[in-house]
C-alpha cells in the first residue's frame, strides 16, 4: 500500500507557493498519497495541482473539526512546513504518526534584523522545505514552482486591449506591510521609464493606488496603465503575470508566482532583504534595493511603519528598464 503523507502549509501567498517542490518530488519519488493542509484562502492555488491527492482547509473550518477530519485518513508521515502553535496542535492530536518539521531560524533572523549579523544559510526558503523531507528520502528535482492555473481563469489574448497584445509588463502594487511597498510617487516614476504597456495587478486594498497611478498617465499615455488591482481573482491574476513580457513587484506573493512560469523578475525590496531567502525561485532576476542603509532590514516579514521615520530604504531607489 501506497503510503500517505500529510504536508501542512497555511500561509501564505508565496510560502504556500514555494512548497510546491516538495509536494511534487514526494509524488513522484515516493508514489506516494500526497494530502495537503492549508487555508481555504489559498485553495486556488492548489486546487489544479495534480501532486496533490487532497486538500484539507482551514477556514469556515474551525481547526478543531480540521483535527479531527486529519485523525481519520490514518497518515504514516505529517511534513510541517509552517511550525507554529496551530500546526503543533495538529502534530500532538495526531501524535502516533511520525513528523518532521521546518526550522524556521528564528534566532539567526533575531540576529540579522536587530544586529545586522548575518548567520543565515543562503540557500532560499523553497530549498529550506526540503531539508525537511530530506529523512524520507526526498531530493530537489530543481524543476522549479508549480502554478496549474484552472480554466475557468485563464484569460483569452484579446481580453487585454490591442495596444497589450504585443507585450506588457506586470506591475504588482501591492504587498501586506507598508515598508515593503513602493510610494505611489515612486510606482509612478519607475513606470516612466517603461516602454511596454503597464497592467496593474493587486487586491481590492491596492485599488486607491492604482488609480491614482491611472490617473498621472491619462492624458499624456492614455492607453499605458490597465488597472486590474481588486478586479481578479488570484489564480486570474496569476494569468497576467504568466502572459506578462516580465513582472516588477515587491516581495510579495503575486510577484513570487512569477518565478512558476520562469518570468524575468525585478523584485524591489525596502525593509526585508533578499538574504532571509526571499529572492524570486529558479527564475531569472534582479533585485531592485539599497544596499548602502544601515537599517536594512528592519523586519522579517515588513512593518506597519518606518521605525526610522525616513522610510528611505524605497524613496532612495531609481530604476530604469
Amino acid at each position: 500500500m501506497n503510503k500517505k503523507i500529510l504536508v501542512i502549509r497555511f500561509s501564505s501567498i508565496g510560502d504556500c507557493i514555494w512548497v510546491t517542490p516538495v509536494l511534487r518530488c514526494l509524488k513522484t519519488q515516493l508514489n506516494c498519497q500526497v494530502h495537503l493542509a492549508t487555508k481555504e484562502t489559498y485553495q486556488e492555488l492548489f486546487e489544479c495541482n495534480p501532486y496533490i491527492d487532497k486538500l484539507h482547509l482551514l477556514g469556515k473550518k474551525k481547526l478543531s473539526q480540521l483535527i479531527a477530519d486529519l485523525k481519520k485518513e490514518n497518515f504514516d508521515y505529517i511534513i510541517d512546513l509552517h511550525n507554529n502553535l496551530r500546526t503543533l496542535r495538529i502534530k500532538w492530536a495526531l501524535w502516533q504518526v511520525k513528523s518532521f518539521s521546518y526550522k524556521k531560524l528564528y534566532f539567526q533572523k533575531w540576529l540579522y534584523v536587530n544586529f545586522k549579523i548575518n548567520t543565515l544559510p543562503k540557500n532560499h526558503v523553497a530549498d529550506r522545505y526540503f531539508e525537511a523531507a530530506a529523512p524520507l528520502g526526498i531530493k530537489n528535482d530543481n524543476k522549479g514552482l508549480d502554478f496549474f492555473i484552472p480554466e475557468k481563469s485563464k484569460l483569452p489574448k484579446d481580453f487585454f486591449p490591442i495596444s497589450y497584445q504585443n507585450g506588457f509588463v506586470a506591475f504588482v502594487i501591492g504587498a501586506s506591510y507598508f515598508t515593503k511597498k513602493l510610494p505611489p510617487e515612486k510606482i509612478i516614476e519607475f513606470c516612466e521609464n517603461l516602454s511596454l504597456p503597464v497592467v496593474l495587478i493587486g487586491g481590492k486594498e491596492d485599488v486607491k493606488v492604482a488609480e491614482t497611478i491611472e490617473q498621472h498617465f491619462a492624458s499624456t499615455r492614455p492607453d499605458f496603465i490597465l488597472n486590474l488591482c481588486g478586479k481578479l481573482s488570484l489564480s486570474q491574476s496569476a494569468e497576467v503575470v504568466r502572459q506578462a513580457q516580465y513582472v516588477i513587484g515587491h516581495d510579495t506573493g503575486l510577484t513570487h508566482i512569477a518565478a512558476c512560469f520562469q518570468k524575468k523578475v525585478y523584485a524591489i525590496f525596502g525593509g526585508t532583504t533578499p538574504e532571509l531567502g526571499l529572492y524570486p525561485y529558479q527564475t531569472p532576476y534582479s533585485i531592485i534595493e539599497n544596499k548602502n542603509l544601515s537599517c536594512r532590514p528592519c523586519s522579517r516579514l515588513g512593518k506597519k511603519k518606518c521605525p526610522k521615520g525616513h522610510f528611505a530604504c524605497m524613496h532612495s531607489l531609481v530604476w530604469k528598464e
